[in-house]
């Protein structure tokens, strides 16, 4: 259970920064980025599973549907939409907008609600 606790407790600090409304934009929306990423790890290590890597997320999630059952895709769609599509915006220039920030927040929020669920919280 290490790992889960670990996980679970990387997602609160990450969330906690997230919502920091003093920070840059870009440093919230790394953090809502890593929450997600923790809190992705905590439902595959409550069933054993490590993915190790953000990158692996979409294909350890497919070729593990049992942890995330029908909302697999869910999850790695709204995750990677953070990852690939919304995030760079952030990490490199100033292209993003205020709907872009409200897009992070949707996206995390799905998986938020998704990997609560498969927690029991």
């Amino acid at each position: 259970m290490g790992d889960l606790d670990n996980h679970l407790r990387l997602f609160e600090k990450f969330k906690a920064d997230a919502q920091k409304k003093d920070l840059f934009e870009g440093t919230r929306v790394e953090a809502y980025f890593l929450a997600a990423y923790h809190l992705i790890e905590a439902c595959a290590a409550k069933n054993r599973i490590h993915i190790n890597k953000h990158q692996k997320v979409r294909s350890s999630l497919e070729e593990n549907e049992y942890i995330f059952k029908e909302e697999t895709e869910k999850v790695w769609r709204a995750f990677q939409t953070i990852e690939n599509q919304l995030r760079p915006r952030f990490s490199y220039g100033f292209s993003w907008t205020k709907q872009d920030l409200d897009d992070v927040i949707e996206n995390f929020q799905t998986i938020e609600t998704i990997c609560k669920g498969v927690l029991g919280k």
